[in-house]
């Protein structure tokens, strides 16, 4: 019986540090990771940069360093309005901060332990190699993650 109400206390104490971190009270961080930090990691991380604006900050890296963003996600971000390139640049896991939020792409790899509040994996297809309409399939794919993920912090939804 004890655990069990400690463990509500736990998830209560939780959203409410969610709830907190979203109204600027604490400031949140999300990582986006994948393997060369190249593609759809970046892509994740550009996204939420616009659609995280004001409810948390976002990074980005891989479990191995990438020569550069592909080129294609630079191009199918850009026909959106979003320039990776300004701002971003391919990371590894030890360029960025500690973070409340890790967000794993479906590598099919086991990425190293990253201490935080909440993990999910959300399972993409890498379409690095393939066509641009393959492309834009996974950056609607990860607009739409990042889109539900603020509403999930907003109504203080994480586990």
């Amino acid at each position: 019986m004890m655990i069990t109400d400690a463990a509500k206390i736990m998830l209560t104490a939780k959203k409410r540090l969610l709830t907190l971190a979203v109204r600027g009270d604490i400031n949140m961080k999300i990582a986006f990771i994948c393997v060369h930090n190249s593609c759809r990691s970046q892509m994740a991380e550009a996204f939420g940069r616009v659609i995280g604006q004001g409810a948390f900050e976002v990074y980005s890296a891989g479990t191995h360093i990438g020569t550069g963003i592909n080129p294609d996600a630079v191009a199918v971000m850009r026909e959106i309005g979003i320039d990776m390139e300004l701002h971003q640049r391919p990371k590894v896991l030890h360029d960025i901060p500690t973070v409340d939020v890790v967000v794993t792409m479906g590598c099919n790899v086991d990425c190293p332990y990253l201490p935080c509040r909440h993990r999910e994996d959300w399972g993409l297809e890498d379409p690095t190699g393939k066509s641009m309409e393959d492309f834009r399939r996974v950056r609607q794919q990860i607009q739409s993650k990042v889109l539900m993920l603020r509403q999930r912090i907003e109504a203080g939804a994480l586990e």
